[in-house]
């Protein structure tokens, strides 16, 4: 998620499944918009409605292959759909632009995924963990809510400023409405080579290693270094001129990144996982977005 950066390469994660074998999402008890931001005609609330749902699938095809080139399931290409089993129990974050003139799902223009450890718990774990060792996180943080974001995109003309911080917006206020403690998923850079990312890579891993508390390791199987040249090396500048914007948009509020990047053939990233216990967030972040949040928890 690009949180203050001007605009979104619209993936944070991602794997390939027919739509056909997700299941029909679990949606609010309470069908009333749950309205959680507001900037002019934009909103952003939870989707209530398949069709939401759906369409919200249809935007991810559009950014994740369409425009990104993941390499889709040849079920996904005949759906247009990038669906998943996750899409079932995780709420949807939308954000509508109520301008439009056209069915209330037609106005979708961003989406991103939420996936509590409640619901991780009930429905077979979180979707990073095929990437990275999340049980473990669960399992040492026991009383802690713990909260996955991931699938985020925004449709191409809407990739502003305004357009992600309604996004950070709604999910500040989800984080408050379900008393979150820690958030989490993975960002990507683009491209499979991680030594094509070295210099952003080896920065984020000499500046911005979780403590040892809150670190989450890359699966085996999966593990890439990261740590790609000398710090001395390194110039910070650059590297994070490099970086991708919601990369840059989780440090900014004071996130941590896990040990080892992960390479995702099917969507054409390298990953790196994001920590980002609350406790650590910027009072001044908190006061520029909490300020309108709040009005919607």
């Amino acid at each position: 998620m690009t949180l203050l950066s001007g605009t979104s390469q619209g993936i944070i994660d991602g794997t390939i499944m027919s739509g056909l074998e997700a299941q029909k999402p679990i949606l609010p008890a309470n069908d009333e918009a749950v309205v959680l931001g507001r900037i002019g005609a934009l909103e952003v609330r939870l989707a209530t409605s398949q069709d939401e749902v759906e369409a919200a699938q249809e935007l991810r095809y559009r950014v994740f292959y369409d425009e990104m080139g993941a390499h889709a399931h040849s079920m996904a290409a005949a759906e247009r759909r990038d669906a998943d089993r996750f899409d079932a129990v995780c709420d949807h974050l939308l954000v509508y632009d109520t301008a439009l003139t056209c069915p209330q799902h037609r106005q979708i223009v961003g989406t991103y995924r939420l996936m509590r450890s409640d619901q991780a718990a009930k429905h077979g774990g979180f979707y990073s963990a095929d990437e990275y060792d999340v049980h473990q996180l669960a399992l040492s943080r026991p009383n802690l809510r713990l909260l996955e974001l991931g699938r985020s995109c925004v449709q191409a003309e809407y990739r502003s400023k305004r357009t992600v911080e309604l996004l950070w917006q709604g999910a500040w206020a989800y984080c408050r409405r379900h008393a979150i403690d820690v958030m989490f998923g993975c960002a990507s850079f683009h491209g499979t080579i991680p030594a094509a990312h070295a210099l952003g890579l080896s920065f984020l891993y000499n500046n911005c290693r979780a403590t040892p508390d809150w670190d989450v390791r890359a699966l085996p199987h999966r593990y890439q270094t990261m740590d790609l040249m000398p710090r001395e090396a390194i110039n910070n500048k650059a590297a994070l001129f490099s970086m991708p914007p919601m990369i840059k948009g989780y440090l900014r509020l004071g996130a941590m990144i896990g040990d080892g990047a992960v390479v995702d053939e099917a969507f054409g990233t390298t990953d790196v996982f994001i920590i980002l216990p609350i406790e650590r967030i910027s009072s001044r972040y908190i006061s520029y977005y909490g300020a309108d949040a709040n009005r919607f928890v």
